[in-house]
C-alpha cells in the first residue's frame, strides 16, 4: 500500500504569479511552482492526498472587512490580512473557488497561514528563507529540501504541508468559528522538539 501523502499549497492571487506546491509523503518533500488551477488540481488528482493545506482565506466574511478568525488570529499575535483587504480580495475569490473544486473531488482541506505556523514553532527569523529551509531539514524533512534552494513560495508550501501533518497528529489548534472558518496553527512549541 502506498504511503499517505499531504499537499501544502501557497496560493497566488493571480494566475500569472507562481503558486508553491509541496507534496509530503512520510519525510519526503516534492516542491514545485505552478500557475493555473488546473495544474493544482492535476497534482491533487495524481497524488490523492489525505489532506490539502491551503495558505489563503477559504471563506469570505459574513459581514464587513474581516472574519472572526482574522480578528482572533491578530489577538493571538498572528499577523494576517483580512479577506477583503485590497490586495487579498483576488486571492480570496480564487481560493474559495478552488477550494470548492477540491472539495467536489472529495479531498479534505484546511486553511493555514505559514508565517503564523513558523511563529508558533519558533522558527525565527520568520522570513529568513535560508534559515527556514535549513530548519525544515533539521526537523527531519527530506527530498527537494536537501537537493536545491527552494523559492519562498515553495517554502511556504512546505510549511503548510508540515502544519497539515501536525494537524493529523493532533498537534495543532484551530482558531476561528464554524460560521466563517478556521485557521489551523501548530500548538506553540520549540521546533527543536518536533520529530518527523
Amino acid at each position: 500500500m502506498a504511503a499517505e501523502c499531504i499537499i501544502g499549497l501557497d496560493l497566488a492571487g493571480l494566475v500569472k504569479n507562481p503558486s508553491g506546491v509541496a507534496v509530503l509523503t512520510e519525510k519526503n518533500v516534492q516542491a514545485s511552482l505552478v500557475h493555473s488551477d488546473s495544474e493544482i488540481l492535476e497534482i491533487i488528482e495524481e497524488h490523492k492526498p489525505v489532506l490539502v493545506a491551503i495558505d489563503a482565506p477559504l471563506n469570505e466574511p459574513k459581514n464587513g472587512f474581516s472574519r472572526t478568525v482574522d480578528r482572533q488570529m491578530l489577538r493571538c499575535g498572528y499577523k494576517v490580512f483580512p479577506p477583503n483587504f485590497m490586495h487579498m480580495r483576488q486571492l480570496t475569490l480564487r481560493a474559495v473557488h478552488l477550494n470548492r473544486q477540491i472539495s467536489q473531488r472529495a479531498y479534505r482541506t484546511i486553511e493555514v497561514h505559514p508565517t503564523s505556523s513558523r511563529k508558533a514553532l519558533q522558527i525565527f527569523p520568520l522570513k529568513e528563507w535560508a534559515t527556514v529551509q535549513q530548519t525544515l531539514r533539521q526537523i527531519g524533512l527530506k527530498g527537494d529540501l536537501e537537493k536545491r534552494k527552494l523559492s519562498t513560495h515553495e517554502l511556504d508550501a512546505v510549511t503548510a504541508a508540515l502544519t497539515a501533518r501536525l494537524y493529523l497528529e493532533n498537534q495543532t489548534e484551530q482558531i476561528g468559528d464554524q460560521q466563517e472558518g478556521y485557521i489551523t496553527v501548530p500548538k506553540k512549541r520549540d521546533w527543536g522538539n518536533l520529530k518527523i
